[in-house]
C-alpha cells in the first residue's frame, strides 16, 4: 500500500500542474517524441472512464516499484492485483464517490448501469464486481493519504479530530466571556441504520446458527467511532437501578426508559442502529453502534465518559430521556467524574413538550437535532460490518465539512436576530403584564419556579393512606353490588315451590342453573366481604362504613377525583401524539404515502380526542367543587402541556395561585424566554469571534505549512492546498454573514480577530511545523538506493497489494469469485 498511495500522490500532483483533463485526454495529448526510459515497459489492458473504455498500453517506468503503482501513477486503479486486464480511471471513481455521498441511494449497480448505456454496451454482474474492488480499493488509498496528511499537519493524536470537531464550539479564546455551558450536545440513538446478521439458520428455523461473517481486520479510520470493545465496557457500569415509574413520572411515556424493552431486539440483526452525539450546530461528536439490543444505558454512558476525558467540565448534554439518564449517570461509576466536572443532563426541545412539567423545570431543553443519515438504510442492510461503519462514517465527514460548516453563518445569523427580536418584543410585553399583575420586582419569577416545583414535587404519587381508602371504598361499592345479586338469587331461588313445577326435564334443568347462579353470587359475596374484612385492619375501621357517612363521601370524592385524573391523562396522551404527528407531517424529507397516513391517522385522532375531551368534562364537573372544563379549541393549539399538569390537584385547588393564573404563567415564560435569549446572544457573541480567528488561524497554519513541504515534498504539499480548500471554498460567505450579524441592530459583540488559547502541536494557533511523515522518508530513500533498478524483478508486481483485504480473500466478494 505505501507504493500505491505514494503513486496517488504523484498523480494528483501531475494532474494539478498539467491541468484538470480526463484519462483520455491526457493520454492523448502526450509527447511522442518525449525522452523514453530504456529500462521502461509497457502493460495492456482496458480502461473504463465514465464516457470512454479502450484498450490502451500504458509505460512501466524503471522508478516504478510494482504493476499496480504504475497503473495508479497513471490515474486509473487495477480491479484485479494479479496480471490486471482492466482498470477503472481515478475520475470515474471520483464521480461516484461524491455522487453518492450526496445520495446514498446510488447504488454501484446502477452507476455501473450508466456508465453501460453511455458506452453503448449491456451490463453484466461481473462489471458490478470489478468496479467494486477498485473502489473499494481507491477508498483505502485516499484514507492512507489522509493520514499522511493528518501526520504532515501534526494532527494524528487520538483525539485531535474530536477536540476540533466545531470552530464555534471547541475554539476558545483568550477572552472569552462566562458562559453556563463550555460545550452543548445532543445524543440519541437512531434504529434506521440496522444491518442483517449473517447468520446460518438454527434448529427452530431463526437466524440462532452460527456466522457466516468472513473475518477482516479492517477497522474505519475514524476516532470518533467507538469500538465495541469500548462500549461494551460501560454495560455494567450502573451500579443501581434506574429510577421507578413513582421516582421518574416520565417513565411510562418513552421506550426507551424500559430496560426489558431496550435490551430485546430481533435477531435478524447485529447492528440495530447507531448512537449518536452532535453539538449544537450540528458537527457529529462520537458514534456508537448498537448491537443486538435498544438504546440501553451503556451506549449513552460511552459517550458521556469519552466526552468528559476530552473536553473537562461544564459540559451539558441533551437526550430526550435526559430526566431519567441523570439518575443512572449519578449511579453509575461514572457519577463522581461528572459531579465533579458539573455535566447537566438535559431534554430536547423537539422532545422537551412530551415531558411532565416538573421534569421541564429540571432539565431545560435547549438543543436541535437532525436526521439526515436515514438515506443510508437501504444502503448498508446487507453490509459488512466494515462497509457500514465506512458509509456512516464518511456520510457523517462529508455532511461537516461541505453542509454544516458553510451553514454556519446562517446559523449564528438566524439565532442571532431570534435573540435580538425575543429581547426587544417579550420585554415591552412583559412591563405591560408585570404592572397589569403589580409586580415590582423580577425575582418573583424565581420564587414562582420553585413554588411550582415543590407543589409538582407532592404530586409524584398518592399517599398511601388515601389510596387504602379510595379501594376501601370501592370495595364497598362492590360488596353492596354482590349482596344486591345474591338477595336476588335467593328470592329466585325461594320462590320456585312443588306447586309451580311440572317435573319434567326442562324444569330440571332450570333449577340446576338457578343453584349454580345461587352459588356463584353467594362465593362473589363472601370474597367480596373478606376483602373489605382485610382492608378494615389495615385502616383500623372499627365500624363499617356506610353512604351517610363523612368518610364514605370523603373516599368518593378521592375516587372521583383519580377517574378525573386518568381522564386527563388519557386526553393528554391523545394530544402528545398529535404533536408528534404534526411535527413529523411537516418535516423534510416525509413521502407523500407517509404523509397521507399520517393526515388520516390525525383525522381519527381528532374524533378519539373529541370523545376524551367530552369524557374529561364529564369528570371535570362531578367533582365537588367542579373543575375546570376543556374547550375543543383550547386543546388543539397545546404545544406544551404544563398545564395539563396544573389540572392534577387531588386535595386542593390552586388556580388561585399566583404563578398557576393564566397572566402570572404568561409573565413567567416571557421572563424566561428574556433570561435564554440573554444566554443565547452571550454565547453567540463568543462563537462568533472564536468562528473568524479560526478562519484567519487555519488559512495562515495550512498555508505555512503548505510553504514549508512544497521544497522537500512537493506531491503531499499539494494534498495540504486541497485540504484547505474543503473550508476555503466557504469562508468568504462565512466572513460575508458575521459581518452581516455586525450590522444587526442591537449587535453587541465584535468581529474582530481573537487569541486562541489552542496552541498545542498541530493547532490552528499553534507555530507550523510540517513533517514529512516516515513513510514517504523511507520510499524516497528507496528510490534513490543503487539497488532500485533491479527490484522490481525480484518482487512479484502485485505483492504489493498482498496486505490488503482484497487479496487475504476477507472482502465480501471473494465468495462470488
Amino acid at each position: 500500500m505505501p507504493a500505491l498511495t505514494d503513486a496517488y500522490l504523484a498523480w494528483s500532483f501531475e494532474r494539478a500542474k498539467k491541468g484538470v483533463m480526463s484519462f483520455f485526454e491526457v493520454l492523448r495529448h502526450s509527447d511522442p517524441h518525449a525522452p523514453s526510459d530504456p529500462n521502461c515497459g509497457a502493460w495492456n489492458l482496458k480502461v473504463v472512464d465514465t464516457f470512454y473504455a479502450e484498450n490502451v498500453s500504458l509505460t512501466i517506468a524503471s522508478t516504478d516499484r510494482f504493476v499496480a503503482s504504475a497503473l495508479v501513477r497513471h490515474g486509473v486503479i487495477p480491479c484485479s492485483p494479479i496480471s490486471p486486464s482492466v482498470a477503472i480511471s481515478i475520475d470515474a471513481l471520483e464521480l461516484y464517490r461524491v455522487a453518492r455521498l450526496r445520495n446514498p441511494h446510488f447504488s454501484i449497480q446502477a452507476y455501473v448501469k450508466s456508465i453501460c448505456d453511455l458506452h453503448g454496451t449491456i451490463f453484466h454482474r461481473y462489471l458490478s464486481r470489478q468496479f467494486s474492488i477498485a473502489f473499494d480499493l481507491y477508498l483505502y488509498i485516499r484514507t492512507r493519504v489522509n493520514s499522511l496528511v493528518d501526520i504532515a499537519l501534526g494532527r494524528n493524536a487520538v483525539d485531535w479530530h474530536l477536540k476540533n470537531t466545531c470552530p464555534c464550539c471547541t475554539y476558545e479564546l483568550e477572552d472569552d466571556a462566562p458562559m453556563s455551558f463550555k460545550l452543548l450536545y445532543a445524543m440519541d440513538g437512531n434504529d434506521s441504520l440496522k444491518r442483517v446478521s449473517r447468520q446460518l439458520m438454527g434448529a427452530d428455523g431463526d437466524h440462532t446458527g452460527p456466522s457466516i461473517e468472513l473475518p477482516t481486520t479492517q477497522r474505519v479510520n475514524d476516532n470518533r467511532y467507538l469500538l465495541r470493545d469500548y462500549v461494551n465496557s460501560w454495560a455494567n457500569a450502573a451500579e443501581a437501578e434506574g429510577p421507578t415509574d413513582d421516582e421518574n413520572p416520565c417513565a411510562g411515556r418513552w421506550k426507551n426508559m424500559d430496560e426489558e424493552k431496550t435490551k430485546k431486539t430481533w435477531g435478524v440483526y447485529d447492528e440495530t442502529g447507531i448512537f449518536i452525539a452532535v453539538c449544537r450546530h450540528g458537527f457529529y461528536l462520537l458514534i456508537a453502534d448498537m448491537v443486538q439490543s435498544g438504546e440501553r444505558a451503556k451506549y449513552p454512558l460511552a459517550v458521556v465518559a469519552k466526552l468528559l476525558n476530552s473536553f473537562g467540565a461544564g459540559l451539558g448534554g441533551g437526550y430526550d430521556i435526559g430526566c431519567q439518564f441523570k439518575t443512572t449517570l449519578d449511579n453509575s461509576i461514572l457519577g463522581p467524574q461528572a459531579r465533579a466536572l458539573r455535566h447537566s443532563c438535559l431534554v430536547g426541545a423537539f422532545h422537551g413538550h412530551a415531558h411532565r412539567r416538573i421534569c421541564q423545570l429540571d432539565h431545560l431543553a435547549t438543543y436541535r437535532t437532525f436526521s439526515k443519515s436515514n438515506a443510508l438504510a437501504s444502503t448498508i442492510r446487507y453490509a459488512s460490518v466494515f462497509h457500514r461503519q465506512q458509509l456512516i462514517s464518511a456520510h457523517f465527514q462529508h455532511n461537516d465539512e461541505l453542509d454544516v460548516y458553510p451553514n454556519l453563518g446562517n446559523f449564528l445569523y438566524n439565532n442571532y436576530g431570534q435573540a435580538l427580536d425575543i429581547l426587544e418584543n417579550s420585554q415591552i410585553n412583559l412591563s405591560r403584564v408585570m404592572q397589569d399583575l403589580d409586580i415590582t420586582d423580577v425575582s418573583v419569577f424565581n420564587q414562582w419556579i420553585t413554588d411550582e416545583k415543590e407543589y409538582l414535587q407532592g404530586l409524584k404519587s398518592e399517599l398511601e393512606q388515601e389510596t387504602l381508602q379510595m379501594e376501601y371504598w370501592q370495595k364497598l361499592v362492590n360488596l353492596a353490588a354482590s349482596q344486591s345479586n345474591m338477595d336476588m338469587m335467593r328470592s329466585i331461588w325461594t320462590s320456585a315451590t312443588p306447586s309451580s313445577a311440572s317435573f319434567c326435564a326442562s324444569d330440571a334443568a332450570t333449577t340446576r342453573r338457578l343453584k349454580t347462579t345461587r352459588r356463584h353470587a353467594l362465593e362473589n359475596f363472601e370474597k367480596d366481604l373478606q376483602v373489605v374484612q382485610d382492608l378494615e385492619s389495615k385502616l383500623g375501621v372499627t365500624q363499617c362504613w356506610i353512604p351517610s357517612t363523612l368518610e364514605w363521601e370523603d373516599a368518593g370524592r378521592l375516587v372521583a377525583m383519580r377517574k378525573y385524573q386518568r381522564a386527563l391523562d388519557a386526553l393528554e396522551g391523545l394530544v402528545v401524539a398529535r404533536i408528534f404527528e404534526l411535527t413529523k407531517l411537516n418535516r423534510s424529507g416525509t413521502g407523500y404515502k407517509l404523509r397521507k397516513h399520517i393526515a388520516k391517522a390525525l383525522q381519527t385522532r381528532s374524533s378519539t380526542i373529541r370523545s376524551a375531551l367530552d369524557r374529561y368534562n364529564a369528570a371535570a364537573l362531578s367533582l365537588t367543587p367542579p373543575r375546570r372544563t376543556l374547550k375543543w379549541d383550547e386543546v388543539i393549539e397545546y404545544v406544551f402541556l404544563a398545564d395539563f399538569d396544573l389540572l392534577r390537584d387531588a386535595r386542593q385547588d390552586i388556580s388561585q395561585r399566583p404563578w398557576a393564573t393564566p397572566a402570572a404563567r404568561q409573565a413567567t415564560d416571557l421572563y424566561f424566554k428574556m433570561c435564554r435569549a440573554k444566554e443565547e446572544v452571550l454565547r453567540l457573541n463568543n462563537e462568533i469571534r472564536r468562528l473568524v480567528t479560526y478562519i484567519h488561524d487555519e488559512e495562515r497554519y495550512l498555508q505555512d505549512c503548505y510553504t514549508q513541504l512544497e521544497p522537500s515534498c512537493p506531491a503531499l504539499a499539494h494534498q495540504i492546498s486541497l485540504r484547505r480548500l474543503v473550508h476555503s471554498r466557504a469562508n468568504a460567505h462565512l466572513l460575508q454573514r458575521m459581518a452581516d450579524i455586525a450590522r444587526l441592530q442591537g449587535f453587541s459583540g465584535s468581529i474582530n480577530i481573537g487569541k486562541s488559547t489552542k496552541k498545542s502541536l498541530g493547532d490552528s494557533a499553534s507555530i507550523p511545523h510540517a513533517q514529512i511523515p516516515d513513510e514517504l522518508n523511507v520510499l524516497q530513500d528507496f528510490r534513490e538506493s543503487p539497488s532500485f533498478r533491479h527490484y522490481p524483478a525480484i518482487i512479484h508486481p502485485s505483492a504489493i497489494l498482498l496486505d490488503h483485504p482484497l487479496i487475504r480473500g476477507t472482502h465480501p466478494v471473494h465468495r462470488y469469485l
